[in-house]
């Protein structure tokens, strides 16, 4: 699959704008493109650092520093699986890896269909009830290898 897009050039243009004024923009900007698009392509790198005066080199470090900014376009699902310590404690490490096997893929990556992104996250807020994981919108609580791979099956038929 080909997994270059083009983007709206203008909804960048409109999202810099709008925010470039406010103190510390840049992430606000970052945030608004990766809302409208799912992730904050190569070529916005440019606009955002000729508006905000500073170099490409700043723009790419903030956006590969933060681990929420994707570079690439996301699979059609999402799945966030918690890694803090909580989760841990709780049987994540093994979720975790059942997770990467499952899908065919590591964190940060995007399984070969093009259907699922796997990305960390560090606490979806349920500590007393994990392992958690999101997948979209959703949060799922006290995930073990059996009921992750029911909701991956049950996405992957929707």
């Amino acid at each position: 699959m080909n997994r270059q897009h083009a983007f709206d050039t203008a909804a960048v243009r409109g999202i810099i704008a709008e925010r470039k004024s406010m103190a510390g923009a840049m992430l606000p900007i970052l945030h608004g493109i990766q809302e409208k698009i799912g992730h904050v392509p190569a070529d916005a790198v440019p606009m955002i650092a000729a508006e905000l005066n500073v170099s490409r080199a700043e723009v790419h470090g903030v956006i590969s520093f933060y681990h929420f900014f994707r570079q690439q376009p996301p699979g059609a699902h999402v799945v966030q699986v918690c890694r803090a310590e909580a989760c841990q404690a709780r049987g994540g490490e093994a979720l975790a890896e059942h997770a990467r096997a499952a899908l065919g893929c590591d964190f940060h990556a995007t399984s070969a269909d093009g259907r699922f992104t796997l990305e960390p996250v560090y606490c979806l807020g349920q500590c007393a009830c994990g392992p958690n994981i999101m997948i979209g919108d959703s949060l799922h609580a006290r995930v073990d290898a059996d009921k992750f791979s029911r909701l991956i099956q049950a996405k992957e038929g929707a």
